[in-house]
């Protein structure tokens, strides 16, 4: 058994594969590769040196070492988008692609008997399955990738090698898979959509509990703006009188500092005022 490598993972599948015919199955297996050829090969990256699993409606990517990331998230995923939307828009929906992209990275055997063994194979295909996912690319007919990468991608390469890939136009999700105990946080985008208005996945929101928290600031776990917290009138306010300025607070304190207008004097009735 050879050591482990840390290698950068791509889990790809199409959308509502099984509902199309036999013959359908075989054309989308054959635009499938042919998409992915073109799209690497436009951004200078190489297909024949990644180590892949195949499977009928999809495929597992083990990229080389010295693959840019930011050049796979950056320009390689918004490249298969715009040739898959070019390929769909001249094809009935029943002969479309469109594919759930997931990208992570981590420590894998590439000598397995049966596949890749490793902790982040099985993180990056929980990822590319996960029902946020699914919801997002049905909700955007005419996309072609709905991508979503790992916490740990999103910060080190989406929020540091940004490219093409703006950082505020992923939405932070909840990948869950009770069945599998799983339950792990990262990021979606549809590319080339405004998912301002999409509405959150179901299931528990983020909380801050979570180990890690890459939002960008200023900015809510639905992709939305955060409100400001409401203004505070600088000064000390008692009653109907305001001080600012320097001032002491406290038993028997006194408060130095302007009087705001909105002091109401009274004189009582020995005259004085109080």
């Amino acid at each position: 058994m050879r050591h482990p490598e840390r290698r950068l993972l791509i889990s790809v599948d199409m959308e509502r594969y099984s509902r199309r015919s036999n013959l359908q199955q075989y054309e989308a297996q054959q635009n499938f590769h042919t998409l992915l050829q073109a799209a690497a090969t436009d951004v200078g990256l190489d297909r024949v040196t990644w180590a892949t699993q195949q499977a009928g409606d999809g495929e597992l990517a083990i990229l080389p070492r010295d693959v840019p990331e930011s050049r796979v998230i950056g320009r390689f995923v918004p490249e298969l988008n715009r040739r898959l939307r070019a390929f769909n828009s001249s094809r009935t929906p029943a002969a479309q692609i469109r594919l759930r992209v997931a990208v992570h990275q981590g420590l894998v055997h590439l000598d397995g008997a049966n596949g890749f063994p490793g902790h982040a194979v099985v993180h990056v295909c929980r990822l590319c399955d996960a029902k946020p996912v699914r919801q997002a690319l049905a909700a955007f007919p005419d996309a072609g990738v709905a991508l979503v990468v790992s916490t740990e991608m999103y910060r080190d390469v989406v929020c540091e090698y940004p490219e093409e890939m703006r950082p505020e136009r992923f939405r932070r999700i909840e990948v869950e898979h009770p069945e599998k105990e799983f339950r792990e946080p990262a990021w979606l985008y549809v590319v080339d959509e405004d998912m301002s208005a999409w509405p959150p996945p179901e299931g528990p929101a983020p909380t801050d509990g979570d180990p890690v928290d890459a939002r960008p600031a200023g900015q809510s776990d639905t992709g939305r703006r955060a409100r400001p917290a409401p203004a505070v009138e600088p000064g000390i306010r008692t009653g109907d009188i305001r001080v600012r300025g320097q001032n002491a607070i406290g038993a028997g304190a006194m408060a130095i500092g302007e009087i705001g207008r909105d002091l109401n004097l009274r004189a009582d009735r020995d005259g004085r005022d109080r």
